[in-house]
């Protein structure tokens, strides 16, 4: 006994390993194991692929989506199929090709009675209207994120861009978008706020998911860096002295303003003691090359089927789980809704045509991805083919486009060497057009309907 009192330290270890070994703290501990990651969506909108600073620009500074790509795994050759907000926003959401969720446009026909109407869509037209709704009853039925995470107990929200309705159609519990027409619904009214004016919206949210021990899903879309450029002065003045077009200097403001939104999104997660629990997912709906006369795309960028219209760097951020690597391997849109679902232990549907970007074995057995570009407006709801204008497919190296319906016409770059597609070299290598133009057709010829071929 005496020397156990010269030692009461002894004591209280024992007590203190018998306590933490008692069957309801084993029970919280494999529990906090057990519970599925929440997941954080983060899609940047109209935002170049080399305009980060991890990326390579010279001047633009985003630390905290450097962070995300230094910590987590970076594909730095990721891409979007279609490079126009509307189709690319269904993919993210779907899994699914343009041609098979056929959101293929960002508006739908004009009718018979309003063709050659002047000064823009009549967005409040009861007749257009009417044509508008039908379209978003397609995703009312649609295999979407939020209703694949549903079953595992997860709680949605839904912020920023947002074409199809209210948020609840795209099966989001919670969200900012109403989508009423008449009270200036199109892209996401209300939801477009989140970003420009704070991140208390989804803040919120996890915290009331936090208090209710709830996984999370948050779709974050900010209208960012997207026109209207008109970034805090404080930043713009950062900028200005840069550059000689003052356009560039707006944009290159509004990726950062942009960056700085994300820092708040991780300050809320660690606020609200998830950061470590919570699978971030990066991407931006398509590209972006600014004017440098006015705050407008230039060619070869946004809705175009080049470098700069569908590539993205895709980003998946979960230290605790996932080791940081960078890749040069091909990754798709396409891929996000298989690797959330395999990251979330959850079978993925046989129907997506997509791979699971953190599966190793299914990266390297891929050997291309495709993509195809539409018409900004809808020409048919019901046939995608008639609003297609390109096709695309990169096999390696090489990048092959081909115009439809004219599919003689075609192009082809050695895009490693040429990301800016400067070079056409098709006339240098007949073969590999061959080749390409093979691809492309086994992988969907537009000819036989908008079959759901990988």
């Amino acid at each position: 006994m005496t020397t156990l009192r010269r030692f009461p330290s002894v004591w209280l270890v024992i007590l203190i390993l018998l306590v933490a070994r008692t069957p309801s703290a084993l029970a919280q501990s494999e529990s906090s194991q057990k519970k599925p990651p929440n997941v954080l969506l983060i899609i940047s909108d109209d935002h170049g692929w080399p305009d980060y600073h991890w990326a390579g620009h010279p001047h633009i500074h985003t630390p905290h989506i450097d962070q995300l790509a230094r910590e987590g795994v970076a594909f730095r050759r990721g891409y979007v199929p279609d490079s126009l907000c509307r189709p690319s926003l269904a993919t993210i959401l779907t899994g699914l090709y343009p041609r098979q969720h056929q959101f293929v446009g960002n508006d739908p026909p004009l009718p018979a009675s309003l063709q050659g109407l002047k000064g823009g869509k009549p967005y409040q037209n009861p007749e257009y209207m009417a044509i508008r709704e039908q379209y978003i009853a397609k995703i009312d039925q649609m295999a979407t994120l939020p209703r694949l995470l549903k079953p595992m107990g997860y709680r949605s929200f839904q912020s920023g861009k947002w074409w199809e309705g209210s948020y609840q159609r795209g099966g989001f519990d919670e969200g900012m978008t109403h989508g009423d027409m008449k009270r200036g619904g199109r892209h996401g009214d209300a939801g477009l706020a989140i970003g420009r004016e704070g991140i208390e919206p989804i803040d919120q949210f996890i915290g009331q998911c936090t208090q209710d021990e709830t996984p999370f899903f948050v779709w974050y879309a900010p209208m960012m860096p997207h026109t209207p450029h008109d970034p805090p002065d404080r930043l713009l003045r950062k900028y200005l002295p840069l550059t000689p077009h003052a356009p560039i200097a707006k944009y290159w403001a509004m990726c950062e303003w942009f960056d700085e939104t994300i820092g708040a999104l991780r300050q809320s997660l660690t606020k609200h003691g998830v950061a470590d629990q919570t699978l971030i997912v990066y991407v931006c709906d398509n590209g972006w090359i600014n004017d440098p006369r006015s705050s407008q795309y230039a060619p070869k960028s946004k809705r175009s089927p080049n470098e700069g219209g569908c590539r993205t760097p895709i980003l998946f951020h979960q230290p605790s789980r996932i080791t940081a690597s960078v890749s040069d391997q091909l990754a798709s849109s396409i891929d996000l809704v298989p690797t959330i679902l395999g990251h979330l232990g959850r079978q993925v549907p046989q129907e997506l045509p997509g791979i699971n970007l953190l599966d190793p074995q299914q990266v390297q057995s891929r050997n291309a991805i495709f993509g195809e570009i539409y018409q900004h407006d809808i020409v048919s709801m019901d046939d995608p083919v008639s609003s297609l204008t390109h096709r695309w497919v990169i096999e390696g190296e090489w990048k092959l486009i081909e115009d439809y319906p004219d599919t003689s016409s075609v192009q082809l770059y050695h895009v490693t060497e040429d990301p800016e597609e400067k070079v056409e070299c098709g006339a240098q290598h007949p073969d590999r057009v061959a080749k390409l133009k093979r691809l492309l057709l086994e992988h969907w010829d537009p000819r036989e309907g908008v079959a759901s071929e990988k």
